[in-house]
Parts: C-alpha cells; structure tokens; sequence
C-alpha cells in the first residue's frame, strides 16, 4: 500500500466527538490543570537542535499548526528556547514533544528532573526522528525515548510493517505501507523494553534482522511515544503520517 503525499487533512479522522472547546479548569495544587474530556490537549513542541539541523522543520511546525487548527483537538506551543523547559510551564502541559531535536541540548540539573518527574507523573512524551539522536550524555533521557540513534543506513523508498493495528496511532494504517524515508537503526534494539508498533521489513532494503521504527512504553505513571519516521518535508505532509501523530498525542496524553 503506498504512503501518498496529501494535504492536510485530519479532521475526519480525530476522535469522534471531540469540540475542541476550552473549558475554565481549576488548577491543582501544584500548579497544573487537571484534564477535562472536553478541553483540548497541550502540547508544547520543542525543535531545539545542538547538532544537524533538518530542513523538515519549518514543515513540521507549519504541520502540527496545521492539525491544531483544523481539529480543535489540542492546541501546540513551539519553542526552541531550551530555557522554556521547566517544572513550572510543563504544568501547563499534557504533553512534551522533541520534534526533531539534535545535539546535547543544554538542560540543567533542575531542568532534566523536571521532564522526567512530568512524564513520570502521569503525563506524555512524544519524539520524532532524530528525538533519539539527542542528550547522549544524558542516559535517563536515553531511557525515557526508548533507545539512541545508531546510523542510517538506507534512505530509500522501503516498506514498513505495522506490529501493532490497534494503537490509536496505527489504526487505518493496514499491516504495511511503503514511504521514502531515512531509516534508523539504534545502538540497542529497544524491543526488550518497549512495545514496537513498526519496523522495517528488512527484505525491502536487501538486508535481514529486527528494526523497530516506532514504538510506546510506560514511564512511571506517564506514556511514551517515540516514531523515527519525519526526516522528509513529505512524510509530514502525508495524512497517514498526521494520522499516526494524532493518534499518538491522544494515547500519551491519556484520552
């Protein structure tokens, strides 16, 4: 089945029901909104890079805007103010997202401890593409994405397999497609640790062996999304694409 490039168009496929109406929350105690069926979801989309920087990201963001806007679903903050990130915003958050994040990104100690102690709280983590080829020397953040980015050795059109039909970021997507795309391999296979909802079929790049291209785990009390699809303009302007992200913010942030 091909992965055809479209225009953006996700309202027909967001959760049924949804208005997308904000409602006047009572904040917590400790200074976060409780989330109500019928408020939108928060995102705040991070696109800091202290490495290679790709071109897809002007597209991601006009992307996810895009999506927001035309959904009503959940709204998205961008930033690439790594200062942005602390324990007093990220409780105006359900859900933090490292779109294609590069580098050792500068977080400090109080930084780092607040973006673990939000996911593990009972909020969400989403990472894209290079969220993985990001804060090597921070191995708690290695193990909050899942694994570290290895090589790619095929940038080709390829196809992959869907392990998982039933995750709300899967559904629709039928047991394969086919994109061209960057294709990751990890310094660890995350499958041991993780539930893989994509891999590769190696046979469609001349190889063989095991490679989880998307995958969700449990942190804490918190839900993590990792897919490392997204290096191409295109694939973000593919609806199957958009269809897989939607999908992946309402599970991470518990709808």
């Amino acid at each position: 089945m091909p992965f055809r490039a479209g225009v953006v168009l996700v309202a027909a496929w967001l959760l049924a029901g949804c208005s997308g109406e904000s409602r006047s929350l009572t904040p917590s105690p400790n200074g976060a909104q409780p989330i109500s069926p019928g408020s939108p979801i928060r995102v705040m989309m991070l696109t800091a890079t202290g490495g290679f920087r790709h071109d897809s990201i002007p597209v991601a963001r006009d992307v996810m805007n895009a999506m927001a806007s035309s959904s009503g679903e959940f709204t998205v903050t961008m930033t690439e103010d790594i200062s942005a990130v602390t324990a007093s915003t990220l409780a105006g958050y359900d859900v933090l997202f490292f779109a294609l994040t590069t580098g050792e990104l500068p977080f400090d100690s109080e930084q780092k401890a607040a973006i673990l102690n939000f996911v593990s709280g009972g909020k969400g983590f989403l990472g894209v593409h290079s969220a993985t080829d990001t804060l090597y020397d921070w191995p708690d953040y290695g193990r909050l994405v899942g694994a570290y980015f290895k090589e790619h050795p095929w940038t080709q059109s390829a196809t992959v397999l869907v392990e998982d039909q039933t995750h709300p970021s899967t559904a629709g997507l039928g047991d394969r497609f086919t994109l061209t795309e960057e294709f990751y391999t990890f310094r660890e296979n995350p499958r041991p640790r993780v539930q893989v909802l994509l891999r590769l079929d190696p046979s469609s790049v001349g190889t063989f062996g095991d490679y989880p291209l998307a995958w969700t785990q449990p942190y804490g009390a918190g839900r993590v999304y990792y897919n490392a699809l997204g290096h191409f303009a295109d694939t973000w302007r593919d609806t199957r694409f958009q269809r897989q992200l939607a999908g992946a913010l309402r599970w991470a942030a518990g709808r």
